[in-house]
């Protein structure tokens, strides 16, 4: 039963995260780079996603956004917010 529950669990997951994706995409135009966190807090969850702001050239001065995005337990978007914005090259992360 555990191993049952685990895989919904990580299906339900992966199906919020792709109509976060589906959803962003559609209302700001620019492609998704990468869905880096997903939580969930009672019947809402948070997905983060990163976003190619503007393409330029070299991509390593590319500028990324990360964005917060809300969605109710059906996977509707309940809000959007930009968190950070940065060059492709300064990720901030090691």
């Amino acid at each position: 039963m555990a191993v049952a529950e685990s895989k919904s669990k990580k299906t339900e997951s992966r199906d919020i995260a792709a109509r976060a994706v589906e959803q962003v995409k559609d209302l700001m135009e620019r492609p998704i780079e990468a869905v880096t966190g997903i939580e969930k807090d009672g019947d809402e969850w948070t997905v983060t996603l990163e976003v190619l702001e503007l393409e330029r050239v070299p991509s390593t001065t590319d500028v990324i956004g990360k964005y917060e995005v809300t969605l109710d337990k059906d996977g509707e978007m309940t809000g959007l917010q930009r968190t950070r914005r940065f060059p492709r090259a300064e990720s901030g992360e090691v």
